[in-house]
């Protein structure tokens, strides 16, 4: 009865690509585009856990919250570290983008494609499918990221030619030598944008005395952040609370000491890319030679982090088109092609 009133209901549900990641989340709605695109944060009531904000409107309140209310982020390097609080939030933009102005019935059963990270254990695996089940849809696939980003940014996947991809995200940096429909060889690090964030909150506090707040942190990476020397080096007014007194205090920061901050988590993330090349079969290493390593998630916005990498490797490196939508469009294109989704998929419901 379960299965007929799904089918039924998903008549008039839209197919999903869901890229659930641990600092933003994006959803794709077939044959429409980008519907979502916001933060991975969800505010809740501290007693009584009721949920107050979602996304956008939850990352406002960061760093301004009363007593009683807390921000959280769900996932924790890419996989669920809060199930209530990330069936909440995935059921809430499930439901954003079906609903239409004056409806009231709202119980959509879409088919859904997430990407997860390629190290995903067997539990998480399942929480995340359970999620998607408990979110209302009625089919769910999982696929590894870096190969939906592989798809997403038209790499030739299927072929017997090698392909290197490198995604950058908040919590993880997932890096793949993709050849014939798989992952020849794949390194998931726990080291991407939220980790460069810490490497400047840090640095301000011991260079400075300077505490600085999450957002004001991720502005700093986003404005000065870069990994080569810049043409022009820039500099920024940054604006925290002194640790000696208490009081606001404001510094000016360079473009310089930010490539200085970030310098142990980049280095760390070029040595993983570096470390995987010299795992690959020769034949593969051949034809990224010739084709080069796809940069893209939100760490490869990086200024000069592919002259870097392409410095340090000797091969040729170039930023996807759409960095940040690569695995949200991976997992779209899987939408329409059913051949390819059951090669990539990694677990799946029905």
């Amino acid at each position: 009865m379960t299965f007929v009133f799904d089918k039924i209901l998903g008549l008039f549900s839209q197919d999903l690509a869901v890229d659930l990641g641990t600092a933003n989340t994006l959803v794709y709605v077939g044959k429409k585009g980008l519907a979502i695109r916001e933060p991975s944060i969800v505010a809740l009531h501290k007693k009584t856990k009721r949920v107050i904000a979602i996304g956008t409107s939850a990352k406002k309140m960061i760093g301004r919250t009363p007593v009683s209310i807390v921000t959280v982020r769900p996932l924790r390097d890419g996989v669920i570290s809060d199930y209530d609080t990330t069936l909440a939030m995935l059921s809430y933009f499930v439901k954003k983008v079906h609903k239409k102005p004056g409806q009231k019935f709202n119980l959509p059963r879409p088919r859904i494609i997430i990407g997860v990270p390629s190290q995903v254990t067997e539990v998480e695996r399942r929480a995340l499918l359970d999620v998607a089940r408990e979110s209302g849809a009625r089919e769910a696939y999982l696929v590894e990221e870096p190969m939906a980003a592989a798809i997403g940014a038209n790499l030739p996947v299927t072929e017997a030619t090698g392909s290197m991809v490198v995604d950058i995200g908040g919590g993880t940096s997932e890096i793949a030598v993709i050849s014939l429909g798989g992952i020849v060889v794949g390194r998931c690090i726990k080291l991407a944008g939220d980790a460069m964030d810490a490497d400047i909150i840090s640095y301000v506090r011991a260079r400075y005395g300077l505490a600085l707040g999450e957002k004001t942190a991720e502005d700093i990476k986003t404005s000065l952040g870069s990994a080569y020397n810049l043409p022009v080096e820039k500099q920024m007014v940054v604006r925290g609370r002194d640790l000696e007194r208490g009081l606001p205090k404001s510094i000016k920061l360079t473009s310089t000491q930010v490539r200085e901050a970030l310098a142990p988590t980049i280095n760390t993330i070029v040595e993983a890319i570096k470390s995987t090349l010299e795992d690959a079969p020769p034949e593969l290493v051949g034809d990224i030679a010739e084709r080069g390593i796809i940069l893209c998630g939100g760490g490869a916005l990086i200024a000069g982090l592919a002259k870097l990498v392409s410095a340090e490797t000797k091969m040729p490196v170039t930023v996807d088109a759409e960095p940040l939508s690569a695995v949200v469009n991976g997992c779209a294109r899987l939408l329409e092609n059913d051949d390819l989704l059951k090669r990539v998929k990694i677990a799946s419901f029905p």
